[in-house]
């Protein structure tokens, strides 16, 4: 693999080098290799215009329409105006003073133009743009250095590219790799591997997905280089698992006489065949010598926490400790308040009244006062909390446990690697390890991003559960819509029921601009509204409606007279749990809130919710938010309220939403929009995709293979002793961070 380590300088020069760094990270011959077209274009076969977006860098295959040379009125100089056309629509390429390129622009020949796509007079135009000409000999413009003829007879390669590197200079540097280096590139793929797959050998990919002569060629080269992605991926993975299956666990047997079996006895219901045979998995890895490390995903509402709380107490009944890692101090306190009323005298351990059999159940946030901290801290050192929910605080230093069994980790994605790891190394020997989401993943993402949990799913919803009924409403085109949203509100409280307000903002901060951004990097403030539609052209739009700004509205106008109040991450923590006990209570009829109720807010009696700005929302946290109603025996209602317009992406993403309730292929439209980036989690990991040619959504099949192969290799050579070019590949893919992730997991 010495030949793709090798650093650009040596194949390129200083110069190129630095631009390849700078502006697409590309520093070795391997990453130069590896930086594969984005597409290819054919002769005749030219780019449509009309997908040009402002503010883009493009390569377009296009052909010269009219060229006219417009003098300046007034003052020396020129301006060249060239039409270019796909034969639907047309982009203008200007060029001032210099008219000189008239002579090798004429109209009828065909080229690449890459530069920014900008806008002047309502008109698109790329202003200076490079090009090449493909019709000529020699190549022209600003790149003087080639010539058309590398693209002849075969398809011609588009690459992600830059402003100061268009994609046929790009080109040119990989085609000197390939000409030079290629005999040098190894083979990671074992040989028994591509004989029983028929894949080609990997210099010959690389050649083929940089140089093909035909479609057929490209899809082999991608054939064989999903393979590579997918088997690296995947061996990390499997080393892991294996890894975690070689550490000792203490087990925690489920153990007759207990919490688990009062806790169960006093049920008012009986559990879903999907929470029992959960549970069972469970059971059986907590009784193992080695740490459990489970995923626990369902449907919202399936009743992940009861599961979860199950678990915990077998642990308790064991003699350890279990602890519930919340990424809100609102949620922390809801599940605290839920636990403890579900337990009942059995979260009464060591109190006046509390159960002989009973434990205590703690609560530790980031805001509480100092008394009730040492209290809490203290309970759990000496084992008198057997049960802690908390948030971000348990994570530091001074939190100890005498002996802490399971950590369960409720909506993982809101918690970097390094506080999961932090919180897990507290325990003696490693504690077993239950993740929960209520977010559902699609099977190929749960291979790869999940790939080394054992995964267990809820998709049966307790018996009593309503279901919901989803509509768009869209305040510009029909705003009679919206005035009957607020009439319904009014009518579901003069039934006896409750309802929510969801706002993308808080509203205060124009108050105090250095408060909020203070508060805003607050880890347990975190309520951004996350998948919003970057290209909806939001940068023009109003300021998204604030929680704030939208309650005074409605109790001054459509909602006036009923009980409203507000619930947000600024508020002070015993303001947020005076009023959510109040919602809880039935004293409050109209909560406005942010996304602070996105998960684990349990009120039966609430049967409506509009959210506004619907379409700043990502499509799984819509579901999400709309999982807070229909918990009761009531149907219950969401409103999805947006001014874009029919036919854009926004509400498009808005009319899935509402035409199903099925939150797996919900997740699947979302992963689609928001487009795949990193499965390996980029935001957490810190590094840039190593996922090009392989789809966690369309390459189940090639994903699931791959994972058989390597675990099949990695059962046979831990260390792959044998493998030392994968073993290289591996090292390249999981550079110092990315295997920091994968160990922390």
């Amino acid at each position: 693999m010495a030949a793709l380590d090798e650093p650009l300088t040596k194949l390129v020069g200083d110069r190129t080098a630095k631009v390849l760094a700078d502006s697409l990270k590309l520093r070795t011959v391997g990453d130069l290799l590896h930086h594969y077209p984005r597409r290819y274009a054919e002769r005749g076969e030219l780019t449509s215009l009309d997908d040009l977006q402002v503010d883009e860098h493009v390569t377009v295959l296009a052909r010269i329409e009219k060229v006219t040379l417009i003098p300046f009125r007034g003052r020396k100089g020129d301006r060249l105006e060239v039409i270019v056309t796909d034969g639907r629509s047309r982009l203008t390429l200007v060029f001032f003073n210099q008219g000189w390129r008239q002579k090798e622009l004429r109209p009828g020949a065909q080229g690449l133009f890459a530069g920014k796509v900008g806008l002047f007079n309502r008109t698109r135009q790329l202003a200076s743009p490079d090009y090449q000409l493909l019709d000529q000999e020699e190549g022209a413009g600003q790149d003087q250095t080639g010539t058309a003829e590398q693209f002849a007879g075969r398809l011609i390669p588009v690459y992600p590219a830059s402003a100061q590197l268009p994609s046929w200079k790009l080109a040119k540097a990989v085609e000197l790799a390939l000409d030079t280096r290629l005999d040098e590139v190894g083979e990671p793929l074992p040989a028994e591997l591509r004989a029983d797959r028929g894949l080609i050998g990997l210099p010959e990919a690389l050649e083929l997905i940089h140089r093909p002569r035909s479609r057929a060629e490209l899809e082999r080269a991608r054939e064989r280089l999903r393979w590579d992605e997918a088997f690296v991926l995947q061996i990390a993975l499997a080393q892991r698992r294996a890894a975690a299956g070689a550490l000792p666990a203490k087990p925690r047997p489920v153990r007759g006489g207990g919490l688990l079996e009062a806790f169960d006895a006093k049920l008012p219901f009986t559990l879903t065949g999907g929470q029992q045979a959960v549970g069972r998995e469970i059971f059986a890895d907590l009784a193992s010598e080695h740490p459990m490390h489970r995923l626990l995903q369902g449907e919202v509402g399936s009743g992940k926490t009861l599961v979860a709380l199950r678990a915990m107490l077998a642990v308790v009944d064991a003699g350890g400790q279990a602890v519930l890692l919340a990424p809100t101090e609102v949620l922390a306190q809801q599940h605290h308040r839920s636990i403890v009323e579900m337990m009942g005298e059995l979260a009464e351990g060591g109190m006046l009244g509390g159960s002989e059999i009973g434990t205590g159940v703690a609560l530790l946030t980031g805001s509480m006062g100092a008394p009730a901290r040492r209290r809490t801290l203290s309970d759990m050192a000496c084992g008198n909390a057997g049960i802690t929910i908390g948030t971000h605080a348990l994570i530091e230093d001074k939190v100890q446990f005498q002996d802490l069994g399971l950590v369960v980790v409720d909506e993982q994605h809101r918690f970097g690697v390094e506080q999961r790891d932090a919180l897990r190394a507290k325990g003696g020997q490693p504690p077993h390890l239950l993740v929960m989401t209520a977010t559902p993943i699609p099977r190929t993402v749960a291979m790869t991003v999940f790939g080394d949990l054992e995964t267990s799913v809820l998709d049966q919803l307790p018996a009593g559960r309503s279901p919901i009924s989803t509509h768009v409403v869209p305040a510009l085109e029909k705003p009679n819509f919206l005035t009957r949203a607020w009439e319904r509100i009014r009518e579901e409280v003069a039934k006896g029921h409750q309802a929510y307000v969801v706002c993308p903002r808080i509203g205060d901060e124009e108050d105090d601009p250095k408060a909020a951004k203070k508060k805003r990097r607050a880890p347990e403030d975190l309520e951004e509204p996350a998948g919003a539609d970057a290209g909806s052209g939001s940068d023009e739009r109003r300021p998204p409606l604030s929680v704030v700004e939208t309650a005074e509205m409605l109790a001054r106008g459509p909602l006036a007279g009923l009980r409203l109040e507000i619930l947000h991450g600024r508020l002070a923590p015993e303001q947020k749990d005076d009023v959510m006990r109040r919602f809880a209570a039935g004293q409050v009829d109209v909560l406005v809130a942010t996304t602070v109720i996105e998960v684990g807010v349990n009120v039966p009696n609430s049967t409506a919710m509009v959210i506004m700005d619907a379409d700043r929302f990502g499509v799984s946290q819509l579901h999400q938010l709309r999982g807070r109603v229909g918990r009761g025996s009531a149907p219950g209602l969401c409103l999805l309220v947006s001014e874009m317009p029919a036919g854009s992406a926004a509400r498009a993403r808005l009319d899935a939403v509402a035409g199903t309730l099925d939150g797996f292929e919900l997740s699947r439209i979302d992963l689609e929009q928001r487009r795949e980036g990193d499965v390996l989690g980029q935001a957490q990991s810190g590094v840039r995709s190593s996922l090009k040619v392989l789809s966690v959504l369309d390459d189940e099949e090639v994903i699931a293979a791959a994972r058989e192969e390597a675990a099949r290799l990695v059962a046979a050579d831990p260390e792959l002793a044998e493998h030392q070019e994968l073993r290289a590949e591996l090292a390249g893919l999981l550079d110092e961070d990315r295997a920091a992730y994968l160990e922390k997991g």
